[in-house]
């Protein structure tokens, strides 16, 4: 088996989401049969608290969020049902992965907004993003899914105050599974093994867009932009490769 991994994509109304569909090509031309996006696929800005009453929260319109999540997932998609339309028309095997989604706490901001201001019960809604429209299994903020023995989740909380793990090594000693996260930007890696001599593998990749966060400056925001495949899945053991959008960039030009 072989999963596919699309880090956070924090999409934002106004981006250009070309990076999205050259992913989208590169699942067309691999065709793994499970793909996980890690959640915070939508940036959902017009809910952010810390933005309330800055210059930089002028603008937000809840609307344009949804809208862009809708583009962004358009663009990730519309070359995995090229190819399926042509695999139909050769009378083909039509590629049918498992998609699996799970939420993050930009997602989670629109059910935050709704328990603050019961007034917008009924007007805004997770679905509105409508991932299960485009065919992804939805789960919800912090769900853990395991699949093939590895444990995926926006992140994995560690200690009683349920922060998210630091770093993958903290993440791997409090979880002694294979654990997959996104949150985080750039990418760690740690490995460990078993009492049976079974490698477990912990990852935190929690970015992959092409633009800056202005709060992070320009040093913070100088860190590794990229998807993940893992090959040779089976019982919590893989091997990894990561794929950079630098990469995909040159790959499809």
């Amino acid at each position: 088996m072989r999963h596919f991994i699309i880090p956070d994509v924090q999409a934002k109304y106004g981006d250009d989401f070309t990076f999205l569909n050259r992913i989208g090509n590169y699942i067309a031309d691999k065709q793994p049969e499970v793909i996980i996006c890690i959640g915070d696929f939508a940036d959902m800005s017009s809910l952010s608290s810390y933005d309330v009453g800055k210059k930089v929260f002028e603008g937000r319109r809840y609307l344009k969020d949804i809208e862009a999540a809708h583009e962004a997932m358009k663009s990730l998609l519309e070359p995995i049902a090229q190819l399926r339309l042509h695999q139909r028309a050769c009378k083909k095997k039509v590629y049918s992965p498992r998609m699996i989604l799970t939420l993050g706490n930009h997602e989670e901001r629109i059910l935050r907004a709704v328990n603050n201001d019961s007034k917008l019960e009924g007007m805004l809604d997770v679905k509105d993003l409508g991932y299960s429209e485009f065919g992804w299994e939805v789960y919800p903020f912090l769900n853990v899914v395991v699949v093939d023995g590895v444990a995926y989740s926006h992140y994995f909380t560690t200690g009683v105050a349920g922060r998210p793990a630091s770093t993958a090594n903290a993440q791997l000693n409090k979880k002694h599974l294979s654990c997959i996260a996104g949150h985080q930007q750039g990418l760690q890696i740690a490995t460990a093994h078993r009492a049976d001599g079974r490698r477990i593998t912990s990852v935190i990749a929690g970015s992959c867009y092409e633009h800056d966060e202005e709060y992070m400056g320009p040093q913070g925001n100088n860190h590794w932009r990229g998807c993940l495949m893992l090959h040779e899945v089976v019982d919590g053991q893989f091997d990894i490769m990561p794929i950079s959008l630098d990469y995909l960039k040159k790959r499809y030009p």
